[in-house]
């Protein structure tokens, strides 16, 4: 009877530790060891964040918000709909932004009554496709590269007319985040589809990011991929995989509770050298504006690193976990946040240029770090600056994998071969949706 008691006394306290630490963790303390942004690299979030919202107005010469979105519709190159996709990716535009040098291709989120968007999120299996040596969401690569296969001569040619010296950015929210990253990682490994675009002119702005690369990706494309979260965000922290969240969407904060205590238990260690779990890509910026026990928004504060372990891995029980994923609110507090940052650097009195060099050598050096702690911690297919690969998990060799044999050496180590990508790609699709009837493009070799 005793030890029955004693053993009760345990688990309850064992659950009321966890409950306790469960419902004091804030978002703010992903990023509390983080150093702030600067108002140079941050400077971009809020316009992109407008381009993003442009996609969903009907008509940019009147649009529904005050003041619009666009500094100028008539830079808008390309507007495609539902319509013209036809299920393959979201809405997108296509936006020239002469007053930044800037060629911006912005996808909105997920639509809520769109099928297709569901089905592309559905269209995916842990450690189904492999690409340049990790794991991605086979359905966000499949769109990814069914917009590069349909835009890549309007962006060659609009990169080309402006003297190849515009920065090509894509951009996306949620749904949208996921198929911009993946975009982005494509195309820095095969430039030569939009005229010879060097990896230093591509960059991805994923907001409200969707978990949809592996940790070694995530970490390597950090110079090319910007996420932007807003404090207690639940999309870029959830591992649970995107199709298990859409399902229960009804039901999600019973499902955010149950990955809660699921993740509790599953040790650290284990999680990073899974080599199929996803992540939010690239460097992350991390926006707070709350505090623990204080109600309110309070003035956001934007916290940047390229975290390696512990990068957004816990949810936060919070009842704005679903407000801080709307993109109107991001631009709101992003450009709350800019604002903030530029008043608060006026007062300092070392020279702009001199900040804007050390802050450039300063991120260089946090990428080589963060390669290098990935390799440190034994993180499969991990690749340290100097091109160097830690001991690699071998691919076995089944029908699950997307690499064959003969291509799985070359995909760790090197770029993926496009023709080979696209066709294993569409021929896996098809093999595993027999009854999925949708056409598929798949762009002539070069």
């Amino acid at each position: 009877m005793s030890l029955s008691c004693g053993l009760e006394c345990v688990i309850c306290l064992g659950f009321s530790r966890w409950a306790w630490r469960r419902c004091t963790y804030i978002g703010s303390d992903d990023s509390s060891s983080w150093p702030s942004a600067t108002p140079d690299e941050f400077s971009p979030i809020p316009r992109i964040c407008r381009a993003i919202l442009a996609v969903y107005e009907p008509d940019l010469d009147n649009p529904q918000s005050d003041g619009g979105y666009l500094m100028n519709p008539e830079w808008v190159i390309k507007r495609v709909t539902y319509t013209q996709t036809q299920g393959n990716a979201p809405p997108y535009l296509i936006y020239v932004d002469h007053t930044h040098n800037e060629i911006v291709l912005a996808i909105r989120g997920l639509n809520l009554v769109k099928n297709c968007d569901y089905k592309m999120l559905l269209n995916n299996k842990l450690g189904m496709q492999m690409f340049d040596g990790g794991f991605v969401h086979h359905g966000l690569l499949k769109s990814a590269i069914w917009v590069l296969n349909e835009e890549s001569d309007t962006l060659r040619r609009i990169w080309v007319e402006n003297g190849c010296r515009y920065l090509i950015v894509f951009a996306g929210h949620s749904l949208g985040s996921g198929v911009a990253a993946l975009l982005s990682i494509v195309v820095a490994n095969h430039g030569d589809r939009l005229g010879g675009v060097p990896r230093s002119g591509v960059r991805c702005y994923a907001l409200a990011p969707a978990r949809c690369m592996s940790l070694n990706l995530a970490v390597k494309y950090a110079d090319v991929i910007h996420s932007v979260v807003l404090q207690d965000d639940f999309l870029p922290r959830t591992p649970t995989p995107l199709e298990d969240v859409f399902k229960s969407i009804f039901c999600l904060p019973c499902l955010l509770f149950l990955v809660c205590l699921r993740d509790t238990f599953i040790p650290e260690g284990r999680k990073l050298r899974d080599p199929r779990r996803l992540y939010a890509p690239g460097r992350v910026y991390h926006i707070v504006e709350r505090k623990f026990c204080r109600c309110g928004r309070f003035p956001p504060e934007v916290r940047t690193a390229i975290p390696v372990d512990g990068r957004f891995e816990h949810i936060v029980l919070s009842s704005n976990a679903m407000s801080d994923h709307a993109i109107v609110w991001i631009e709101r507090e992003a450009q709350k946040a800019l604002e903030m940052i530029e008043s608060s650097a006026e007062t300092v009195t070392t020279p702009p240029t001199i900040h804007r060099l050390e802050r450039l050598k300063t991120i260089d050096k946090e990428h080589k770090e963060a390669l290098e702690r990935a390799v440190s911690l034994n993180i499969p297919h991990a690749v340290t600056s100097d091109g160097e690969t830690a001991d690699p998990m071998t691919t076995p060799p089944n029908e699950e994998n997307d690499v064959s044999n003969q291509h799985t050496e070359s995909n760790i180590i090197g770029t993926t071969n496009w023709d080979f990508l696209v066709q294993k790609l569409y021929k896996r699709t098809e093999s595993r949706h027999p009854l999925m009837k949708e056409e598929v493009y798949v762009a002539d070799s070069q």
